[in-house]
């Protein structure tokens, strides 16, 4: 009932670790798109992500007897930095599987946090599925990044700071999907209080596991997905994500590794910071829904989700961002072993 989650998001607990984060004008790329856009700086959270509400808000409304020997979590890196540092708040031990892909700098905020890291599994399912061994093994509690209740209504802040900031008086919020948390959380406040605000979900072409489940009318697990956007590398999205995705997403919108990293420049350009792949991927996806649908002169609002990005993969994004934005193309062609094919 989209009632139970606005009272969940209303009472979360999530402001001893997280703040308000601003909602900024993009001045240039509004005026470039004929739209009002603005970014919603998740990135500026004290682990460079939004991840810290979901996590603390589960901690915080649970019992301190079910807590006081650890927890346990898997993540790709953010909902790992999120539970480290909700878990140091409360001085109680955390113990984070990773996969083995895992970025460096994910691995080593986890580690200054206090987390405890384990590096398992080639990516989040498989070292999901450690991490639940490693819980049962333990016997302490495995706080889900996504599908739990108490995660997504501490997402659903977000959602409550945006209707504040706005009054309201937006069109669309486009929100980046990997397992389903954060826009479940979005789309139950701003859809509870304000029915009209269109709610986009953006995954990457080759990790759109909501896509495949709202096409299929459940949850679908995907042979493959794409570890570019490793934040949002999930191949399968929650059963309670997908269920209130299903009934408040109005839509989702597909995009590619160029158009990402042309997403990660216009950030940059916009305010100096740099987003990870996932972090810019609402931008990416607003870009071409402005591009295809043709609409003008209405307020949008972007996620900027996280900014933990290795510094070594800066290079691949600013020559792919070119080709995104269409500016350079790029173009492969076979040549035949034989004496004279240069010439």
């Amino acid at each position: 009932m989209a009632s139970d989650y606005l009272d969940r998001i209303l009472k979360a607990h999530v402001y001893n670790v997280a703040i308000e984060t601003p909602l900024e004008l993009a001045t240039v790329l509004s005026e470039r798109l004929g739209n009002t856009v603005l970014f919603k700086r998740e990135d500026l959270q004290p682990a460079f992500s939004f991840k810290l509400r979901g996590a603390y808000n589960k901690l915080a409304q649970m019992k301190p007897a079910a807590i006081e020997r650890g927890v346990v979590c898997a993540s790709a890196g953010n909902h790992a930095q999120g539970v480290a540092l909700a878990a140091r708040e409360m001085g109680i031990p955390a113990y984070i599987v990773m996969p083995v892909s895992t970025q460096t700098i994910k691995v080593k905020a986890v580690e200054a946090l206090g987390g405890q890291v384990l590096l398992q599994g080639a990516n989040y399912d498989a070292a999901q599925v450690a991490a639940a061994d490693l819980a049962d093994r333990k016997q302490l509690p495995l706080i889900h990044p996504f599908d739990d209740p108490d995660v997504i209504a501490g997402q659903g802040t977000i959602g409550m700071e945006i209707h504040r900031q706005t009054s309201g008086a937006i069109d669309a919020v486009f929100v980046p999907i990997g397992g389903g948390g954060l826009i479940a959380g979005i789309a139950a406040y701003l859809k509870s209080v304000s029915p009209d605000i269109r709610i986009v979900g953006v995954e990457p072409e080759d990790a759109a596991s909501m896509h495949a489940a709202l096409g299929a009318g459940e949850p679908v697990t995907l042979g493959h997905v794409g570890n570019f956007a490793d934040g949002v590398a999930v191949r399968r999205v929650g059963d309670e994500t997908f269920r209130l995705c299903q009934k408040w997403v109005d839509e989702i919108v597909l995009v590619n590794t160029d158009e990402i990293c042309a997403a990660i420049q216009d950030i940059f350009e916009a305010t100096r910071a740099i987003a990870e792949p996932a972090g810019a991927l609402a931008l990416a996806g607003l870009k071409r829904y402005v591009a295809e649908q043709g609409v003008r002169e209405q307020t949008l609002v972007a996620i900027n989700s996280g900014a933990n990005v290795n510094f070594d993969r800066l290079r691949h994004i600013a020559d792919r961002a070119a080709i995104g934005e269409q500016r350079e193309a790029l173009f492969a062609v076979e040549i035949p072993e034989q004496p004279g094919s240069f010439v």
